[in-house]
Order: C-alpha cells, then structure tokens, then sequence
C-alpha cells in the first residue's frame, strides 16, 4: 500500500525558508557590539534592539535570496547533500520567493533607517550618510551572494562578505552606533566573531562540495579541497580564539575578562569532529554545533568585559 507524503502547509514553508537556525548566529556580532559598548559605560537598549531587528530582517533576506539564487543556478539539486530547500522542493515557486525578498528587503531598509535616526539624529551628514551607503552594501551583499546575474558566492567570494558583515561591520558598527567611537583594539573581537562565522560556511561549503562543483559553484573547499578545506577551517577557530586573546592582553583590566576561555573545548570539539567526519552527511549537525558555539563564545566573551 503506498502512501503520500503531504506537501507542507505554505506557513511551515515560509518559516523553513526564513531558516530560524541562522539566526543566533547572526546576532553574535550584534550582542558583541552590545557587551563592547556597555563596558565603555554607552550602552543604549534602543539602538541595540534596532541592530538586532534589522539585522533579523537582513539575516532572512539573505536566506531567501540564497534559497532562490541557488535553486535558479543549480546548486539546489538532487546532488545535493544538506536539507531540501522550499524552491527547490517546489513549496515556494519563484515568484513568490522574490516577492518574499523584495517584502524583506523593505522591511530590512526601513528599520535600518529608523535604527540610524535614533541612533545618530541629525549629527553630521556624512555619518549617516555613511551608515546608510553601508546599510545599502549589506543588503546588495545579502541579495546578490548566489541570486542575481553575477552571484559572488559561486566566485568564491563568500567567505570574505560573512568575515566583513557577520564580524567587522556587525561589531563596529553596533559599537560606534551607541559610542560614537571606534577604538582600534575592538576590530579584534569584530574579527574574532567574523572567523567564527566564517568557520561555520565553511562547514556548510564542506559538506556541498560534490554540488557546488558539479554546479559551478567555486566556493573555497571547492578550491581546496576536502583535506586543506578542513585545514583551513582550524586556522579560522585558532585566529579567532587568538584575536580574543590579543583583545583582552590590550585591554586587560580584570581576571573575568578570561571568561570566554571557557569556550576553548567546544572549539576544540567542532574542529576536530569537522577533521574526522568524511562522510558529507556527518558534517550537517557540525553546522548548529558551530552556531552555538559561536553564540555561548559571545556571551562567556561579552559577560567578562562587561563584569
């Protein structure tokens, strides 16, 4: 007796292709930002809540426009070793998936706009103008990683925009956002967090490297290959753990600073789980283990500066 298998309601479709998990990781930065500017003694609730919406808003862009992008330029195919996305299983047709981008995309813009006025008013031109030629960039970034007529992703060039908005743009920003300053020394924990980032597409290219290539898709393990793409992603969890090292020797103030050592073994774990699992499949938990890891990382790295 055969059955059928029901196709999802379009609600869990739409909450599936938001991709929920991505989330924690996108606000690492944020929350870093935050911990930053409220051991300076600036901390602004406001400002930080509108970072967290409108990096929200930009986080589930991105993962519509890399649902569509990929599925219109063949790396969502049945090659394909991770979870079935909502265009390529047909719960969501294209239409609507640009539809749901351009409605992100809005959204995304205006609370953008709405976080730079509260946060910097009428103060000069130039930085609002600044911030918002930047608020622009992050958008285009989300959108044209693999949709578009030239996606950067299939360039290889994705590791470089998660390492500049998921870590330096994400960190400084929030910080000058509620200091109106940037002291050099907070590029390290901007660059600590863009690593880790990093560090978790790289376990997600890992894993798609037999359909990314067949689709043309020359991510960085594509580049590599298995062996130096697992090399590779070592030397993104030692430099980010070393950034945070450097950070806090600079600024070193008190022992809790230390805190985020604690953090040490499930680096430690993730790397060498990545190391020894082959089979692509295995690598698919490695990716939340990673996010959280990433996201304990920022409290234990936030709570000490701020104690």
């Amino acid at each position: 007796m055969s059955t059928v298998t029901s196709a999802p309601s379009p609600v869990k479709a739409w909450i599936s292709a938001f991709r929920p998990r991505t989330l924690p990781l996108a606000l690492a930065s944020i929350f870093t930002g935050g911990f930053l500017a409220a051991a300076a003694g600036r901390f602004n609730g406001l400002v930080l809540g509108l970072a967290v919406l409108t990096t929200i808003l930009l986080q589930i862009l991105s993962n519509l426009a890399n649902d569509y992008g990929d599925s219109q330029n063949g790396a969502d195919s049945v090659h394909r070793e991770g979870p079935q996305r909502a265009v390529q299983s047909g719960a969501i047709t294209p239409a609507q998936m640009k539809r749901g981008m351009s409605l992100f995309g809005l959204m995304a813009l205006l609370a953008g706009l709405a976080l730079l006025w509260v946060a910097l008013g009428t103060a000069g031109a130039w930085i609002f103008g600044a911030f918002f030629v930047l608020g622009l960039s992050a958008i285009w970034a989300a959108v044209n990683y693999t949709a578009g007529s030239k996606p950067y992703g299939y360039a290889g060039l994705g590791d470089v925009s998660v390492f500049i908005f998921f870590g330096v743009v994400g960190v400084c920003g929030t910080y000058f956002l509620q200091t109106r300053e940037l002291p050099l020394a907070v590029l390290l924990p901007a660059a600590a967090l863009g690593c880790f980032a990093t560090a978790v597409l790289n376990v997600n290219n890992i894993r798609d490297i037999r359909s990314d290539e067949l689709a043309g898709k020359i991510t960085i393990p594509v580049r590599l290959g298995p062996a130096h793409a697992r090399r590779y992603h070592w030397l993104l969890l030692v430099l980010g753990f070393g950034c945070a090292v450097v950070y806090v020797a600079l600024t070193y103030h008190s022992p809790w600073q230390w805190l985020f050592v604690l953090s040490a073994p499930l680096l430690l774990r993730n790397g060498l789980q990545v190391w020894q699992r082959q089979e692509s499949m295995q690598l698919d938990p490695l990716l939340k283990q990673m996010a959280l890891t990433t996201l304990v990382f920022t409290v234990l790295f936030g709570l000490g500066q701020v104690i």
